[in-house]
């Protein structure tokens, strides 16, 4: 049953079908630039205006994809991410859905294929690992998918700053710490020998300092790939989206990559971002940014908007409640430049991703595993409330259901098993 609406929430299908109310809202321009200065060689990006059509061969419903991808300890995790996550974003949503219904599963889509591609890299058997922050425009709706400790921030056109993933590093996240802790892993600084600690806190054994990334496979299953998931609605006055890697955030804040790049276009500003981050101490790390304009369509350069106000994160948006359908109606609506939350959720609990939003019986198959999709024979799938699929047995939707093996993982990343086969090279992961 769905719940009611909290004072100053707005659904998502409010949100969309205001649209059409007045004259349609016509597409944003969306225009990206970005730059690299590399160290390491390990940082990899994906950029694509044009990345598909939800409507294969009709052009109005396309929508982009934008990405930052932090490797450590090698390239390959990076590059396996690259390749196939957003293929196994696409493959996670049903093909019949409309707008309204494509933007509503694709939190848990992101989810899934987050997973999905951290399991299949076990298959290439590498220790590397990889941050990801993974942007998702779609007209005036982002949706931002991140692990790890890379960041995506959006300055609206009245000059307010929001930030749109979440921080996994352990100094920055005591929650994290309590739920690796948990897991059977030791969290704590560097110990040298005869001396103090030092250092950020890191995971032991392997040394790494985020809790969540696609890869690491050796550092043990509490390192898990469940992503943080925003997304909003701008205005269509518009705004400018910055994704960066840790060499930018590691010396400058949000307000000074805004600062030193505001009313450049997209791809001067990115180069003055790198640029202004680099420039004290010079490049000690890989150190790439990229820099999207979302802007009403001939507004080929973003003017100077106002300085920012420094505002708190938890209090920016207008919010709904993840249970409201998105059929739900409000008379009232926020200001014309107002950022308005349509979800968010940074959970750990795969059980708890893959149950919440969308009405699941449109989304999953009680065939598929909804995870890696494989179909499964009768008996075999396992409901993600651990009990076990017996047809002759069922009362109503008990899904959705996983295939054994990607039952097991959810097990592992939720503490439900231990970690097996973690390395014994202590510092293999430090980043």
């Amino acid at each position: 049953m769905a719940m009611a609406l909290s004072p100053g929430t707005v659904p998502l299908g409010v949100l969309l079908r205001r649209e059409v109310t007045k004259e349609r809202m016509e597409r944003p321009d969306v225009l990206c630039g970005e730059a690299n200065l590399s160290r390491k060689g390990e940082d990899f990006t994906l950029l694509r205006a044009d990345a598909g059509q939800r409507i294969p061969g009709d052009p109005s419903t396309s929508f982009s994809v934008f990405a930052i991808f932090d490797g450590h300890n090698g390239s390959g995790a990076a590059i396996y991410a690259r390749e196939n996550l957003l293929k196994n974003v696409l493959r996670a949503i049903p093909t019949c859905f409309c707008r309204e219904e494509w933007l509503a599963v694709l939190p848990r889509a992101l989810v899934a294929a987050f997973v999905k591609t951290d399991k299949d890299f076990q298959a290439v058997d590498e220790t590397s690992g990889t941050t990801v922050t993974f942007v998702i425009i779609d007209e005036w709706v982002v949706t931002v998918a991140s692990v790890g400790d890379s960041r995506c921030i959006l300055e609206s056109a009245d000059g307010s700053i929001y930030f749109l993933s979440a921080d996994h590093r352990f100094d920055s996240n005591p929650d994290e710490v309590k739920r690796v802790t948990a897991c059977g892993s030791k969290v704590g600084k560097m110990d040298i020998v005869g001396g103090p600690e030092v250092g950020p806190l890191r995971c032991w054994p392997g040394g790494l300092c985020l809790s969540r990334s696609i890869g690491d496979l050796d550092v043990g299953e509490c390192i898990i790939a469940v992503p943080h998931v925003k997304q909003v609605k701008l205005s269509n006055a518009g705004g400018r989206i910055i994704i960066a890697s840790d060499g930018v955030w590691d010396d400058l804040t949000c307000e000074m990559a805004l600062d030193c790049s505001r009313g450049f276009s997209s791809d001067v500003a990115a180069n003055r971002i790198v640029n202004e981050a680099t420039r004290p101490r010079g490049i000690r790390d890989d150190t790439t940014c990229i820099v999207i304009d979302i802007l009403p369509p001939e507004n080929i350069v973003p003017s100077p908007r106002k300085r920012p106000r420094r505002i708190t994160f938890n209090n920016v948006f207008r919010k709904r409640h993840l249970d409201v359908p998105p059929e739900t109606n409000r008379s009232e609506y926020a200001e014309p430049d107002v950022v308005e939350e349509i979800f968010e959720d940074g959970s750990p609990m795969l059980s708890k991703r893959l149950t919440t939003g969308y009405t699941l019986e449109k989304t999953f198959a009680p065939s598929s595993c909804a995870v890696c999709l494989v179909r499964l024979k009768s008996g075999q799938g396992i409901s993600v409330h651990d009990n076990p699929l017996q047809y002759e047995k069922l009362q109503g939707w008990q899904g959705p259901f996983l295939c054994p093996s990607c039952h097991e993982k959810k097990e592992a990343m939720e503490g439900k098993r231990r970690p097996k086969g973690s390395s014994s090279n202590v510092f293999g992961h430090m980043c």
